[in-house]
């Protein structure tokens, strides 16, 4: 999607932080935005930070695990712009709960809201982009935690990896529908994910007192988080280069390398694998070479 200008993107926890970003690089591109967030004071605060955008952007408060509430949303959006090119599942909560402590109900809240609402933003706007018959274009926020597993946020590791897994492939099945697919990664954004506690649903008890990670990060956001505006922009270029993942911290890089090398070192040595095994995996890595050359548009 080289040209934005016109189009209408629909943003998933879109009325703070990254997600906020996003729409605003978005309007300032010359796109209509529809932000979608839980708390109805996050998106008064958006409102006025986006006023001098005018009815270019539209509010709408939405709970992402609530399937029928998703499909209005939509209906809205088609209704006050027409229909939408752009999808950002954004939404997403973290825990500071230690995973051996957790229960099956924060299991549940942190995968229903960073999995579940992906799902559901998906099975909500695929049809409508398909049937746009124009190109179209899906950006999932997943997180340096799907690159680096972090043992302290165990369950939002395993969240952000499903969200990092599902996007790959989906870019494959999208992609003969004109309909690209990228990874958000971000590492340290200066975000609400570390209040993510005023969201957690009333039945599900808060963690026990004492030093987390939350609060190690909170004492870093001053001097170590990347500004929003930065991830936007970056969202902005990978959509136009219809880029597979969307990496904001270069400091992550090495990290990143020695686990894919830790990876590749972890592989047999190919000396006892039969010449059918071989065959069938040469055929199956032949087919994915297809996919992914269709996924970057041709591009080698």
């Amino acid at each position: 999607m080289q040209t934005v200008t016109g189009k209408t993107a629909f943003i998933t926890g879109g009325a703070s932080g990254i997600g906020l970003a996003m729409a605003e690089v978005f309007l300032e591109a010359g796109m209509r935005v529809v932000i979608a967030d839980l708390l109805s004071s996050h998106l008064s605060e958006a409102r006025s930070h986006l006023a001098r955008h005018g009815d270019a952007a539209h509010f709408i408060a939405l709970d992402v695990r609530d399937r029928a509430a998703f499909a209005k949303a939509a209906d809205e959006a088609d209704a006050v712009f027409g229909k939408v090119h752009v999808l950002c599942n954004n939404a997403g909560v973290g825990s500071d709960r230690p995973v051996m402590d957790a229960s099956y109900d924060e299991w549940d809240w942190i995968f229903g809201v960073n999995v579940g609402g992906v799902i559901n933003g998906l099975v909500t706007f695929m049809p409508r982009m398909r049937a746009l018959g124009e190109q179209a274009h899906i950006v999932n926020t997943a997180s340096v935690a799907a690159l680096i597993p972090l043992s302290a946020t165990a369950i939002y590791t395993g969240t952000k990896f499903a969200v990092r897994g599902l996007s790959e492939a989906l870019r494959l099945a999208l992609a003969p529908h004109g309909i690209g697919v990228s990874t958000l990664c971000p590492g340290l954004v200066r975000t609400r994910i570390l209040e993510s506690a005023r969201y957690r649903p009333s039945h599900i008890a808060p963690p026990p007192p004492g030093p987390n990670l939350n609060e190690v990060l909170r004492s870093q956001l001053a001097a170590a988080a990347a500004e929003p505006i930065e991830v936007g922009r970056a969202v902005l270029r990978g959509i136009r280069n219809n880029d597979a993942y969307i990496l904001t911290h270069p400091e992550s890089k090495p990290e990143v390398a020695a686990l894919c090398e830790e990876l590749l070192a972890s592989f047999p040595p190919a000396t006892d694998v039969s010449e059918a095994r071989m065959q069938f995996e040469t055929q199956m890595r032949s087919m994915r070479d297809v996919e992914r050359a269709a996924a970057r548009g041709g591009r080698k």
